[in-house]
């Protein structure tokens, strides 16, 4: 009898996870070389990119680094192209390269608009239409976008924001509708409050961590290292019939008002 556990067994395959020099990107590379996979690490500082690939090749994993844009469809294309020639078939996407700007809606600059949805959304539809069309080609993958809280919940000073990972789970369903009839899964994973450097700030804000504790079930911030279960399940054959699915690991903040 096959063990329950194979299906979460990533060896043979390979992923490319964007934004992963660093934080949450980083910490899912790990997870997913951790269950077997060879990763392939992406950035646009390649000094920062290599350091990440360094440090998880001194950890054991079989990693490769790709510096391109992901906001860019020739340059998204040109890589994925690379990448399949180069280093082999990509068997996992992980959409997870975003940004993060704070300001009063009102004040909130247009340029500023339209450089955090080229990030957070024009991304994921470029890599993710270069990566499918040779997923379809072969008639299996698997896609995972990262979306956020702030694809069901909104908070002062982030509009665009929010807009922008609304956005990433609606886009996260049409690729699962389009996609599907090819053997392609593609799901979302929405974090909750994780400590990374992007949210030192809030980490050190007292009364902000104190609020946040008492809004979470779990009565904690997240640990990046929270994810990597969720995102094996996603990348695996352990979720071989979960499709246009937004598993938020959140600590229960989606769950209470």
């Amino acid at each position: 009898m096959k063990s329950v556990l194979q299906a979460f067994d990533l060896h043979g395959r390979i992923a490319l996870i964007t934004g992963s020099s660093a934080g949450i990107g980083l910490a899912l590379a790990r997870g997913l070389a951790g269950a077997g996979a060879t990763v392939v690490l992406n950035g646009r500082d390649e000094g920062r990119l290599e350091r990440a690939a360094r440090a998880l090749r001194n950890e054991g994993a079989d990693v490769h680094a790709v510096a391109f844009d992901v906001t860019s469809g020739e340059a998204a294309t040109a890589a994925v192209s690379r990448i399949e020639r180069e280093i082999g078939a990509i068997d996992i996407l992980v959409n997870n390269a975003g940004m993060q700007r704070r300001a009063p809606l009102q004040d909130f600059p247009e340029a500023h608009w339209h450089e955090l949805m080229r990030t957070n959304v024009d991304s994921v539809f470029v890599v993710g239409q270069a990566v499918a069309r040779h997923m379809i080609a072969r008639r299996r993958g698997k896609i995972i976008n990262i979306c956020s809280v702030q694809s069901e919940l909104g908070r002062p000073n982030i509009a665009p924001y929010t807009a922008s990972k609304g956005a990433v789970k609606m886009l996260t369903k049409g690729m699962a509708i389009d996609w599907g009839q090819y053997g392609i899964q593609v799901n979302g994973l929405g974090p909750g409050y994780f400590k990374t450097e992007l949210t030192q700030a809030l980490v050190e804000d007292e009364q902000f961590t104190q609020w946040l504790i008492g809004r979470t079930p779990s009565r904690r911030w997240g640990d990046v290292e929270d994810l990597v279960g969720a995102a094996v399940f996603l990348a695996s054959d352990a979720s071989g019939f979960v499709n246009g699915h937004i598993l938020y690991v959140d600590g229960g903040v989606t769950a209470t008002l």
